[in-house]
């Protein structure tokens, strides 16, 4: 395909060179102004100032529908903590109260241990002149907490969910904690039990 050019006479040109010129020098003087407010202005929220906290664990899971495996509810448990932003350094779990032989299911199975996590530091705090040892940047991040398989609430899970609600929760500074459980006793339910809050976790 072929295209024509229109060419104008060269006092036109000489115009409209002129007119993009002036054009281009008020767009560079609204940028830079627009740079120098910009600078002046307040800072913006930089997120939350936070600091690690270690904290003890131990938690006895009583279900009436389902039993555990000591290894495989030690590995969620293991899961859950670092999802609700437990550190992965430092992070001890083990099994404890485990009756039952190797890969057999136990009436109350147990963990313990510790793990470091994100407080909130103070805006005073922040604000001195010593501030908080050891404290770094921090930032609220929404969280799910799954457990396997993930939105599926199979044999029972629903009520170890509602056991890390109310005694693993509390270990850790949360807010917006939403909370929903539709559990059907021996039955597999899609979406039956659903956990979502903010937790604390660093920035990187």
């Amino acid at each position: 395909m072929r295209y024509s050019q229109r060419r104008y006479p060269r006092w036109r040109r000489v115009l409209l060179a002129a007119l993009l010129l002036t054009l281009a020098a008020a767009q560079g003087t609204h940028t830079a102004a627009a740079t120098e407010a910009s600078a002046n202005a307040a800072p913006a929220a930089t997120g939350q100032t936070a600091h690690w906290v270690k904290k003890k664990l131990f938690f006895v899971y009583a279900g009436l529908q389902t039993q555990y495996v000591c290894q495989g509810l030690t590995d969620q448990m293991r899961k859950v903590l670092l999802e609700l932003g437990a550190r992965k350094a430092g992070l001890d779990v083990h099994e404890i109260g485990c009756t039952a032989g190797f890969n057999e299911p136990t009436p109350s199975p147990g963990v313990a241990g510790s793990f470091y996590v994100l407080e909130p530091v103070s805006p005073e705090q922040a604000d001195s002149s010593n501030g908080t040892p050891g404290s770094v940047a921090a930032h609220w991040q929404p969280v799910q907490v799954r457990l396997d398989p993930p939105g599926r609430d199979v044999n029972g899970q629903c009520e170890l969910l509602n056991q890390i609600k109310s005694h693993i929760l509390p270990l850790f500074p949360t807010r917006n904690v939403q909370y929903q459980s539709s559990c059907i006793p021996y039955e597999e339910v899609v979406g039956g039990t659903s956990l979502r809050l903010e937790v604390l976790m660093p920035s990187v």
